[in-house]
């Protein structure tokens, strides 16, 4: 399987590429569409600044080349939604060059995957079908909204490593602040590129591009699907058509499109009004020093600094508010907590929280410092780590501080020697049959013995002086 991908990201900007019209999601039909945009006869596009910036900033966060000068081609074909009849792109001159992305697979190994190019291109409209039985509507509204088409090498080998190199790139993104990377408003879009060869082959099997995917589960699906029915036709003895191809979800297959375009068939020619893009190097290394910290350091501190495995950064990397979210959690205000510690609870307890919930990060009923103060009852030996997911329940319903509730119910741990000898001589007491057991061999009973503890009272024995004090008392 040789796979490549082609993600067109919507740039974050307050207006379109060559116009001023708002670019916001989920306006009225045809409410943010200016002269330029709809073709009108006469008007000239005017190149948006902060479109550049961005299309330079998601560059150098790809670790890829920028070109100083690019150039606006005309890409000319007829759609409905395309009222120039032409898409304003780029072509031979893009913005950004080769660059490169690491992934992190689920098994603990790294794939890096290359980038080709990253050009600037303006979006078209929308045709909507559903709207009349024998009418198409077109919304303008897409139309002319600044996109970034980012296209890879052909170097990913199955549908897990596909959708790896899009969440990477997505986090990437969202990390900048280029593209918001939300797959269900259409602001980041897929086309997958998919041939298959036998092994050893050196010669490239003939490509199917999957047009506008638009989620990364279906993007999956999509290549699951599209290798085997290519198998299938090549084990058959027939012959596989390069074609553009569309994923039906609802039916869970590919189905055939139309032919596949070759660049000649666009006619690309430079846009006669647009001059070359020449960019500032001041303005580049401006932008290169403004940078935030991005998933991969990140990921490699949060080893170092923390203690934490690569795993576990891996994920609270992945978004920068959980990231964000876990440093306030392990910093706390007076000194740092313990690494590990923190990211269980934040990967662990924590996130199944949201997830039930349906909530996010911002909106979450529990704050860094609140978790934090929890953190600090475990740590300091007041609360058990079995006590303390209780109290999370009661701070995720009630919003209280963990020290509030512990100290309402009377949760701190018992850690006096006497009080814990004394539930333990009432337990052995009570169960001398087993004590024999165990003395007889049955090391396994143990566990029945702490049990028996912890449920005598309540759960607030501190674990590790129970085990020490139990074993010796069975000696």
């Amino acid at each position: 399987m040789v796979i490549g991908l082609e993600v067109h990201a919507q740039v974050t900007s307050h207006s379109k590429l060559f116009s001023g019209a708002a670019t916001e999601f989920g306006a009225a039909p045809n409410a943010q569409v200016s002269f330029v945009d709809a073709g009108f006869p006469g008007m000239l596009p005017v190149i948006n600044e902060i479109c550049v910036e961005q299309a330079v900033r998601t560059g150098l966060g790809l670790k890829a080349q920028i070109n100083m000068v690019s150039v606006f081609d005309r890409k000319n074909y007829f759609y409905a939604d395309l009222p120039n009849g032409y898409q304003i792109s780029q072509f031979t001159q893009p913005i950004v060059g080769k660059g490169e992305i690491l992934l992190d697979m689920a098994d603990g190994t790294t794939r890096m995957i290359g980038i080709t190019r990253l050009h600037l291109e303006q979006d078209a409209g929308k045709s909507m079908h559903d709207q009349s039985p024998n009418e198409t509507y077109v919304d303008l509204n897409r139309a002319g909204v600044a996109l970034m088409e980012i296209v890879s090498e052909p170097d990913m080998r199955s549908g897990e490593e596909a959708g790896a190199y899009l969440k990477k790139l997505r986090a990437i993104m969202r990390y900048l602040g280029t593209c918001d990377g939300n797959m269900e408003e259409g602001s980041m879009r897929c086309d997958v590129n998919l041939s298959m060869r036998r092994v050893g082959d050196p010669v490239m099997g003939t490509r199917c591009e999957i047009k506008n995917v638009n989620s990364i589960r279906f993007v999956q699906q999509a290549i699951e699907y599209e290798s085997a029915r290519q198998v299938e036709v090549l084990e058959s003895g027939g012959v596989i058509k390069q074609e553009t191809r569309l994923w039906d979800t609802s039916k869970g297959e590919t189905r055939s499109m139309r032919s596949k375009e070759d660049a000649h068939d666009y006619r690309y020619f430079p846009d006669p009004d647009l001059l070359p893009l020449k960019l500032d190097p001041a303005m580049v290394a401006g932008i290169k020093a403004s940078l935030p910290e991005l998933p991969d350091d990140k990921k490699a501190r949060f080893i170092s600094e923390y203690g934490l495995k690569p795993y576990d950064a891996s994920v609270l990397v992945a978004e920068r508010a959980s990231a964000e979210f876990f440093e306030k959690v392990v910093k706390g205000k007076n000194g740092g907590r313990d690494g590990k510690l923190a990211a269980n609870w934040v990967t662990g307890e924590f996130f199944a929280a949201l997830n039930k919930q349906g909530k996010t990060i911002e909106t979450s009923p529990v704050s860094a410092e609140a978790l934090g103060g929890l953190i600090d009852l475990i740590s300091n030996d007041t609360i058990s780590g079995r006590i303390a997911k209780d109290v999370f329940e009661e701070m995720l319903a009630t919003g209280k501080d963990a020290a509030a509730i512990v100290d309402e119910k009377g949760l701190k741990q018992v850690t006096d020697t006497g009080a814990i000898e004394k539930a333990i001589d009432e337990i052995l007491a009570a169960n001398g049959d087993k004590v024999a057991e165990y003395k007889s061999g049955k090391d396994k009973l143990f566990g029945f013995f702490v049990g028996q503890v912890m449920k005598a009272t309540g759960g607030k024995v501190n674990p590790a002086m129970l085990n020490e004090l139990l074993k010796k008392k069975l000696a």
